[in-house]
């Protein structure tokens, strides 16, 4: 199973995040969230800001869990908008 982790093109978002910026919703202040974060908060006035995941192979992958870990693909599975 471990080869499969180390080449699954679906997870590699997951596996290897990358930081971006969202806009406060709050205060409109530019926050760095990374691409595997549902949420963040932000540092000028401190609200949890969430976001939309993107749709993914977490929604139909028998391995997914396996290959995240059963606590980051718990978190994002409950943000995925269909």
């Amino acid at each position: 199973m471990s080869n499969f982790k180390e080449s699954c093109p679906g997870s590699r978002e997951i596996r290897n995040p990358y930081p971006e910026e969202i806009v406060c919703v709050f205060c409109g202040n530019s926050v760095e969230i990374w691409s595997d974060e549902v949420e963040t908060t932000c540092p000028k006035c401190k609200n949890t800001i969430t976001r939309d995941m993107k749709p993914s192979c977490l929604q139909w992958c028998p391995a997914a869990r396996e290959c995240i870990g059963k606590e980051k693909y718990e978190k994002i599975l409950k943000h995925i908008k269909e």
